[in-house]
């Protein structure tokens, strides 16, 4: 039994054959004058999406890439380091908000400086020189350790001048 609502027209109509939907219209839309698929209209205006498309897709990728790579100098740190340094420093001097704004300021310059994996050797060179025997006495006596913590220590001197 046929609705009028289920006629041909239907875009959900019936296959009978397969039992799924077929779409309302199987034939091709008609194309304006001059935009026939491979006419030069058409081909020059692809070409202009094209480049277009490119264009944005290049200057997307590079600021992407140089915000990245900005982000990356700026934030090698992770929020946990800072935290720690930031909670010393505040220990060290004071547990107020003008201190907890100097040292904040202080791990940014030294941040700046140093990069992070340089900044773990000298925390690591710091730690384990206050073990008492040989093994403390292999980070208080080579001169790689002693470079580190001059280099770290350059860097405090530099932000004490520049925070406090």
């Amino acid at each position: 039994m046929s609705s009028p609502i289920s006629s041909s027209m239907d875009p959900t109509a019936r296959n009978p054959e397969r039992g799924s939907l077929k779409p309302f219209h199987t034939g091709q839309l008609p194309v304006p004058e001059g935009l026939a698929r491979g006419s030069a209209i058409c081909k020059a205006k692809r070409s202009d999406v094209k480049r277009n498309l490119l264009g944005a897709v290049l200057v997307f990728l590079s600021f992407a890439a140089g915000t990245r790579a900005i982000a990356d100098d700026l934030n090698d740190y992770p929020t946990s380091a800072r935290a720690d340094y930031v909670f010393a420093c505040m220990k060290a001097n004071g547990e107020t908000q003008e201190i907890l704004q100097k040292c904040s300021c202080s791990i940014d310059v030294i941040a700046s400086i140093i990069p992070y994996d340089r900044y773990v050797a000298t925390e690591t060179i710091l730690s384990m020189s206050q073990v008492t025997g040989p093994v403390g006495s292999e980070f208080r006596s080579t001169e790689s350790a002693k470079l580190t913590l001059q280099d770290f220590r350059r860097a405090q001197a530099e932000a004490e001048v520049r925070c406090f």
